[in-house]
């Protein structure tokens, strides 16, 4: 008989607990015994219950911009020459040269880069570096992109656009593997929904990257301009904040207004059954994200989630999220941008009389549909 297959799923700022490269991937190729997989990441409490073959090692403890992430590149050395995998999925552009040499003394290793970001266009356009090194810095990711592509056994997308935007994305060895939800546990969604009354508390909820660009300030706003009409209307921000100084002036908002509002995590990450439990007690999720350029052809893994649990939402007039919203029943379209949001009693009363999810969760949004084709993936390179 031959040796189990070893994998190794890796990234330097992924946490351990992360929902793709874990709860997806590493879920879906455990399943696939005598197979042992290896998960390789930023410290997080484990989730319990992995299967015996599903293994975890931290490469990052502490802060992204500490002198460990550095050292992260050592740890993931020593890793591969422990475990020397004969499969390495690279979820992000920073473990690259290091897989790329690993694979250069070490023929008989298959790689694959997992592409979640368009990380050159998202340098260039977000301001998160300095405007002088966007450029820089957004032509080396892509260099690196590049020549890691060419030796690469697959390039796998999470969004369908991304087949379009990166140039070494090259068709014959390219799968879309959209970022969809796995279910945690058996707990079905209920369904059709109806939000409560006027009279009652209504849960709103805005979860995952807490930024200016995903709009948590627009959702500040739909809140309180919501409270004029339904005034238990309470906002729950969950998730990480990756930027100092707004997560100072976040904070001072929900200490303004601590009945309508609620910051969980902030400056650390939320484990994801967290996150899944929020949205689970919520009543309506919120994706205020702003028009840009980086997230226009993208759909947010949170409408994913919260279709699968049937989470009535409240989105933009998005041309891509518009018809996933409304062929669900999901939610209402609303344009977070305008000046002068409509009256909140009209506000309240279109979300009243809504019902939402009639004919159920739609099967589109679930992981199941995409890991068929991880498997067979790894059947055609093995």
């Amino acid at each position: 008989m031959p040796p189990p297959l070893t994998i190794l799923l890796a990234s330097v700022l992924k946490p351990l607990d992360d929902t793709r490269m874990l709860g997806k991937f590493g879920r879906t190729l455990a399943g696939q015994r005598p197979t042992q997989v290896h998960v390789a990441g930023r410290w997080a409490p484990g989730p319990a219950q992995l299967p015996p073959n599903l293994h975890t090692h931290a490469l990052l403890h502490g802060s992204r911009l500490s002198l460990a992430r550095l050292l992260a590149q050592w740890r993931y050395w020593q890793l591969l020459r422990r475990l020397r995998p004969q499969v390495v999925v690279v979820h992000a552009p920073e473990l690259l040269p290091m897989t790329v040499l690993w694979q250069f003394w070490h023929p008989g290793c298959r790689f694959m880069y997992d592409v979640r970001e368009n990380y050159a266009l998202n340098i260039q356009t977000q301001a998160v570096y300095p405007a002088w090194a966007r450029g820089l810095l957004a032509g080396l990711v892509r260099h690196l992109e590049d020549r890691a592509a060419r030796r690469a056994a697959a390039i796998l997308l999470a969004e369908r656009s991304y087949a379009e935007e990166l140039p070494f994305a090259a068709k014959a060895r390219t799968l879309i593997l959209e970022n969809k939800y796995q279910p945690y546990n058996g707990a079905p969604p209920v369904y059709p929904r109806r939000l409560p009354t006027v009279s009652e508390p209504l849960r709103l909820l805005y979860s995952g990257t807490i930024s200016e660009l995903n709009g948590v300030w627009e959702a500040i706003r739909f809140t309180l301009h919501l409270r004029e009409a339904w005034p238990q209307a309470h906002l729950t921000i969950i998730g990480a904040c990756q930027q100092p100084g707004l997560l100072a002036r976040l904070q001072a908002a929900v200490a303004a207004a601590p009945q309508a509002l609620t910051l969980r995590g902030g400056p650390e990450l939320v484990p994801h059954a967290e996150v899944v439990a929020e949205i689970r007690r919520s009543h309506v999720g919120l994706l205020p994200y702003r028009p840009h350029p980086s997230t226009a052809r993208c759909v947010p893994t949170k409408l994913f989630e919260y279709q699968a649990t049937t989470l009535p939402v409240v989105v933009p007039p998005n041309p891509l999220w518009v018809p996933l919203v409304a062929d669900a029943e999901a939610g209402i379209i609303f344009d977070f941008q305008q000046g002068d949001y409509p009256s909140a009693p009209r506000l309240a009363q279109q979300l009243q009389n809504a019902l939402f999810y009639s004919a159920g969760p739609p099967s589109s949004a679930l992981w199941s549909s995409e890991a068929g084709k991880l498997l067979h993936l790894m059947d055609s390179i093995g």
